[in-house]
């Protein structure tokens, strides 16, 4: 009798669901997002997720501005990479004005694009540790991010909201010493990246957390449009640098991290191979570029010089013409995709031919994988909904737009 007290109950305990509301205000959800979980015990079964609370209009907002006066509005969809929302917008844009930017400037956008990815890279990964109790590795990612926005605000002037492209090019050059500074970032990044393998990627703690859980099938990533590191992560190999090169992704080479199992480590996996193969691209970038302009010289959407804008009337009227009026954009419509930050960032933008955009919509990653999380959390535990929520990196701003 007295053995039996110290053996496990083997029949399953029956108690009532219980419905919780997590979020908007709860830490994890960051403001942006509330799941109505339904739970028998620990045990999630049902997830009703709601999204828009950070909701600003975008599209809207769009349609009252000229062409260039969009680059800001695009800064804060996914605020912690922003660079590549400027130059995806920037990418559509030209395409159906069908200008091409000088081969600098595909260069430097790469290479900006890439620095913009290690941070919102970095981020994920910090944070992903921090929210699981690992203090120091949040520390290190978020020292490397600093490191890699000091380089991004020494070319654009700012860190998140920085407004650095233009329609046929980009607002400045890459600054003298910017291969000098970029080389003792390296370094450090480096460091960091073997730092946090030896804290997180075997401490078991985090394996036991992160394996198993949020689980994505390849059939379920295809079937919901994931893109991103979530549809890699189940072995699914489209990054739309690799599938459809644009700037000058053709010219360089690089590696397409794959998982197997689609869980949370495996996306964490992913990523961190990911910070690896965007410094490979910047190293190759930066010995593969040669000086040259960084803005086209196309008079439809190019400001005339000061000596014309000075001294003829052709070039003062053409200058307050593109500043009052905006960029004359053909009439027509293209959807343009780049890779962002979560996925495949798109534009799908509608000219009516006038300065400003008749449409513009954006496909943002964060909001189609929040179409399916809740096939991520209904089986598991209450407590796995925290670090899957981390590793899909839903950014409110580009969900909610």
């Amino acid at each position: 009798m007295a053995e039996d007290i110290y053996k496990p109950i083997d029949q399953d305990i029956h108690s009532e669901p219980m419905i919780l509301q997590m979020g908007p205000s709860h830490p994890a959800t960051h403001g942006t997002v509330r799941f109505t979980l339904t739970l028998e015990g620990e045990k999630v079964i049902k997830c009703e997720t709601e999204v828009g609370y950070l909701h600003r209009g975008f599209e809207k907002e769009c349609e009252e501005a000229t062409w260039t006066q969009v680059f800001p509005y695009t800064d804060r969809l996914n605020y912690v990479s922003p660079l590549l929302n400027n130059f995806g917008y920037a990418l559509a844009v030209e395409r159906l004005l069908g200008i091409e930017v000088p081969e600098r400037c595909d260069w430097i956008r790469t290479i900006m694009g890439e620095l913009s990815r290690l941070s919102d890279h970095l981020t994920c990964i910090g944070a992903g540790g921090l929210e699981l109790g690992a203090m120091t590795a949040f520390l290190y990612a978020i020292e490397g991010r600093e490191l890699v926005w000091d380089l991004i605000e020494q070319v654009t002037g700012a860190r998140l909201t920085v407004s650095y492209g233009r329609i046929g090019g980009l607002k400045d050059d890459l600054t003298p010493d910017f291969a000098e500074r970029w080389a003792y970032t390296r370094e450090r990044l480096v460091e960091i990246h073997e730092i946090t393998h030896k804290l997180l990627t075997r401490n078991r703690i985090f394996l036991d957390r992160m394996e198993g859980t949020g689980v994505i099938t390849p059939e379920m990533g295809v079937s919901y449009g994931y893109t991103g590191v979530c549809l890699r992560s189940t072995g699914v190999a489209y990054d739309v640098r690799k599938d459809h090169p644009y700037f000058k992704y053709g010219e360089v080479d690089f590696d397409v991290p794959v998982g197997k199992h689609g869980d949370n480590m495996d996306r964490y996996l992913c990523r961190m191979e990911e910070l690896v193969q965007s410094i490979r691209i910047i190293d190759q970038c930066l010995a593969k570029m040669k000086p040259g302009p960084i803005n086209t010289d196309d008079p439809r959407v190019a400001l005339p010089g000061k000596d014309k804008v000075y001294n003829t009337i052709e070039g003062m009227i053409s200058h307050f013409k593109i500043i009052f009026e905006g960029v004359q954009v053909p009439a027509g419509e293209v959807y343009s995709y780049t890779e962002g930050g979560n996925g495949e960032l798109g534009f799908y933008i509608v000219s009516n031919g006038t300065g400003k955009p008749w449409k513009i919509h954006v496909r943002s990653p964060s909001l189609i994988v929040m179409g399916g999380i809740h096939k991520l959390f209904e089986g598991g535990l209450l407590a796995d909904i925290i670090p899957t929520f981390d590793t899909i990196n839903m950014i409110g701003g580009e969900c909610d737009k």
